[in-house]
């Protein structure tokens, strides 16, 4: 079952259980799939799905912020709470271990001495984590990695 078909069938399920957050939440992840639908012109990959969906996480995360620096903390536990559901949807996470892992043998494949490289080193591991690994956390182990 993809992703888009979880959300649908998620939806109705929420709808029916008067679940107003969760309804909410599932229909502006829908809306953002379809709009970058239209944008693209075509239908969504699978890791087009999950690049929306991340997307929409790292909104969450940045309102969360905000509220937070506002002192709303009514907001905060909202937009804590369609973050969580929207986490559900994505695939688990790397732990660093693996991603260190996953850095050192793009590392030894590129040739990678130092932080000349660093540009090919994390176009290459993001494209193997895609949608696994968040660009700050790769961003940090590829700099370790390197040394720069």
């Amino acid at each position: 079952m993809t992703i888009e078909q979880r959300l649908e069938e998620d939806l109705k399920a929420a709808m029916r259980a008067r679940d107003a957050l969760r309804t909410s939440t599932i229909r502006l992840a829908r809306a953002s799939m379809k709009n970058a639908q239209i944008e693209r012109r075509r239908p969504l990959t699978e890791p087009e799905v999950i690049e929306v969906i991340q997307r929409e996480v790292r909104r969450r995360r940045e309102a969360i912020e905000g509220f937070t620096r506002g002192g709303r903390d009514d907001l905060v536990a909202k937009e804590q709470l369609e973050m969580a559901i929207l986490l559900g949807y994505l695939p688990a996470p790397l732990d660093d271990a693996e991603l260190r892992r996953i850095v050192a043998e793009v590392v030894a494949e590129v040739g990678a001495t130092g932080g000349g490289e660093f540009g090919r080193v994390m176009g290459q591991v993001m494209r193997r984590v895609a949608g696994r690994a968040e660009g700050r956390a790769v961003e940090r182990i590829v700099r370790e990695v390197l040394g720069c």
